[in-house]
């Protein structure tokens, strides 16, 4: 059966699949980083690919901008294509000075203003956490690659315009959540929901406190980064 979120046919992703926001970022991960890599899905321009890593089959395809869309994507991938694991390769904005630009944060858990998991949940707080083994895989390859990374929770807002604000940030530093992005809580309540396993890797490219981001060029330099991190975590 094909599910009406992607064109692709039954087997065509692997069991494992990478997951930015952005369709084009996909496209570059699959042209860049994986062998023999086809398209294999393009509804809405949700851009879909399938190759190997050395050795091992990959996929990679996006899942939009926020909770909603992340949930939607996920879901059917897990529900409809048989895919067991998810690693989210995302941005975010830090709010800690502990926490620098591309620094490699690594989600434990996430907490976050969206209602999602509490729906899921019976309206009781569902605590979103990674999968332990793919948390540690990605902890090994953070390692061996010699990166800057941080280990712990994350905030996933349903707001992009406006951020959280101050208030909150202060909240949320005091309380050790140091970044701002916008879809781990669902990522993980969709996995826990369905049995895969998920986690998620953010690269910070914003300081949202002081409201500057990294040029094009250095966040581009640094997302590759945690990819290569999130691709050798996989083989793990």
């Amino acid at each position: 059966m094909t599910a009406s979120i992607f064109n692709a046919a039954p087997g065509d992703f692997a069991e494992t699949v990478l997951m930015p926001g952005d369709p084009l970022r996909a496209k570059y991960i699959a042209e860049k980083y994986l062998t023999d890599a086809r398209q294999v899905s393009d509804v809405r321009n949700m851009l879909g690919f399938t190759g190997s890593y050395k050795g091992m089959r990959i996929s990679v395809v996006a899942h939009g901008i926020g909770i909603p869309s992340a949930c939607v994507y996920c879901t059917e991938l897990i529900t409809e294509f048989s895919v067991k694991r998810i690693i989210r390769v995302g941005s975010c904005g830090t709010i800690s000075d502990s926490v620098r630009m591309r620094d490699i944060v690594i989600a434990m858990g996430a907490s976050t203003d969206s209602n999602v998991n509490r729906v899921r949940f019976n309206g009781f707080d569902f605590a979103a956490l990674a999968d332990y083994d793919l948390l540690q895989n990605v902890v090994s390859a953070a390692r061996a690659q010699g990166v800057r990374f941080h280990v712990g929770n994350v905030f996933s807002s349903d707001l992009f315009f406006p951020p959280p604000g101050k208030e909150m940030w202060d909240v949320m530093e005091r309380l050790n959540v140091p970044v701002v992005e916008m879809e781990v809580a669902g990522i993980y309540g969709v996995a826990a929901e369905y049995g895969a396993r998920a986690v998620a890797l953010c690269t910070v490219t914003d300081d949202a406190r002081a409201v500057t981001g990294l040029s094009v060029e250095v966040r581009q330099s640094s997302l590759d980064q945690m990819i290569e991190v999130a691709l050798e975590a996989a083989l793990l």
